[in-house]
């Protein structure tokens, strides 16, 4: 056939530009979407900082449980943004904040723990001194604050210190001494010697097992520093010595017999074994990556539960009136491009003000849903889908979605993710229904209540659900034991 041309007249929809910006933002995770705001802020000239906005100001703000006009720093009176305000709100999530001209985001002065923010580092006014109290030092730090205990000359001391530099966050020494003696420039050279010396006084500064070489060794040291009459320490120093591997294969007629102990020493000597401690570094303060910012904090007031959105992430931006003003004085200013920059300005001030008023809608429907989880515990916990709660709010279940991930809830509790509510429903003997976080907060329970000589199997746990009237499978057991990070009953039985 020969080419031809025809004419088709069809409906689609289309996702405005706005609504796209909407859309990305309500899905960013609060750091994600701080970072999304400064880098408007450092962009677009029409955006600046605002710092007009008082403590009190924005405390009364948070009382309202919502963004309030008090909050907000109206610039719609500026005739550089007259011709915008008639844009009406595509997006059909945006329910009654689609037609809100504020134009600013306030950041609260102080967080919601109590505590006075700074925008220095620390070292200056307006530093807490609590948070320097909390901090636990290093193990490193530790076994430096011990080291200047001892009244050592400089060589010495250096030879402890490259030691302690040495080890391991696990407290453990995997680099060879000879290597240690080329690190630093010492003269005459450090001999061997020297360093097993200072080896041997790391080891002694603070828990025993700090500054072993390997496993075997780790255990002998804490084995070493018990009273010589602690039951079953010879035949402990044996097996850790010689027979660390038939005690992991639990190979107790073979151990038995290469030792020459009777069955109860054995059984003492494996308990003793077992409650050691295998990495003594990690008993010191780490350095935390706390990277979750709640974006609600849910509290109880006069025995209700209110959300209020957490201050924190709420930086503080608005139009800058004079260039707004200035920009629409000049000749042309609707044809430059310039005119883009300031309608982008304003799509992403009311975008972020509809990104938290959607998520705060949401959480306030998850924790009427959820009242009991709050009162009583994980137990509590109700079985919930998004669409239960897309239906309550009136938005699209992929909205939902959207303002549930990466989203986090700063509870009396605990921090939870938003997902963490919507646990899956499993059915009941009585033909009622019970959520799966419910049922592993009960197999916790029984877990924590079992004889740690006879602990319970996942058929036993099985049963033990059934007569309760909740019917779940062995598999099912083991999968909710495996999300807990609970080992099996072999591993959990002591002697």
């Amino acid at each position: 056939m020969p080419p031809s041309l025809e004419l088709r007249t069809k409906q689609s929809l289309a996702l405005t530009p706005r609504l796209q910006q909407s859309v990305r933002l309500l899905q960013l995770s609060s750091l994600e979407f701080q970072q999304e705001l400064r880098n408007a802020l450092d962009t677009n000239p029409f955006l600046e900082y605002d710092e007009s906005q008082t403590e009190d100001n924005a405390l009364g703000a948070d009382n309202g449980n919502s963004m309030s006009d008090t909050a907000l720093s109206p610039a719609t009176d500026s005739p550089a943004e007259a011709p915008l305000a008639t844009e009406t709100s595509m997006d059909s999530d945006s329910g009654a904040d689609s037609g809100s001209r504020d134009d600013s985001i306030s950041e609260y002065a102080s967080d919601p723990f109590g505590r006075t923010a700074s925008r220095n580092n620390g070292d200056g006014e307006g530093s807490d001194p609590a948070d320097w109290v909390r901090i636990e030092p290093s193990l490193h730090e530790t076994l430096h604050d011990a080291l200047r205990l001892y009244q050592l000359n400089e060589r010495d001391r250096a030879v402890a210190q490259l030691i302690i530099e040495a080890l391991d966050d696990d407290g453990y020494l995997r680099q060879e001494l000879s290597e240690l003696a080329d690190v630093v420039e010492i003269e005459p050279a450090i001999n061997e010697d020297e360093l097993n010396i200072a080896l041997k006084l790391v080891q002694s500064l603070d828990k025993p097992g700090v500054g072993a070489r390997n496993l075997s060794e780790c255990l002998t040291l804490q084995l070493d520093a018990m009273p010589e009459d602690t039951p079953g320490r010879d035949v402990a120093r044996e097996i850790v010595g010689h027979h660390l591997e038939r005690l992991a294969r639990r190979e107790q007629a073979e151990l038995q017999k290469k030792i020459g102990c009777s069955a109860d020493e054995l059984r003492i000597a494996c308990a003793l074994v077992r409650r050691l401690d295998p990495k003594p570094g990690e008993n010191y303060g780490q350095s935390e990556d706390n990277y979750v910012v709640p974006d609600v904090i849910v509290r109880q007031v006069k025995k209700q539960w209110v959300v209020t959105i957490n201050p924190a992430v709420l930086p503080r931006a608005r139009i800058h009136r004079m260039y707004a003003e200035l920009f629409a004085q000049s000749a042309g200013a609707s044809r430059s491009p310039l005119a883009q920059q300031l309608q982008e300005a304003r799509w992403l001030i009311r975008n972020a003000q509809q990104r938290f008023t959607t998520i705060q809608r949401v959480a306030e429907c998850i924790v009427s849903h959820q009242k009991a989880f709050f009162d009583y515990g994980e137990i509590a916990l109700k079985p919930l889908v998004l669409r239960d709660v897309a239906d309550e709010l009136g938005l699209h279940e992929s909205t939902i979605s959207r303002a549930t991930g990466n989203k986090y809830m700063s509870t009396p509790r605990g921090i939870f993710e938003f997902k963490h509510f919507f646990p899956r429903e499993l059915s009941t003997e009585s033909g009622g229904t019970c959520s799966a976080a419910a049922v592993r907060a009960l197999l916790k329970e029984m877990i924590a209540k079992e004889n740690s000589r006879d602990p319970l199997s996942d058929v036993s746990l099985a049963k033990m659900l059934a007569d309760q009237g909740v019917i779940v499978a062995r598999r099912t057991v083991a999968k909710y034991r495996h999300l807990m990070k609970v080992p099996p009953a072999e591993l959990r039985r002591q002697a």
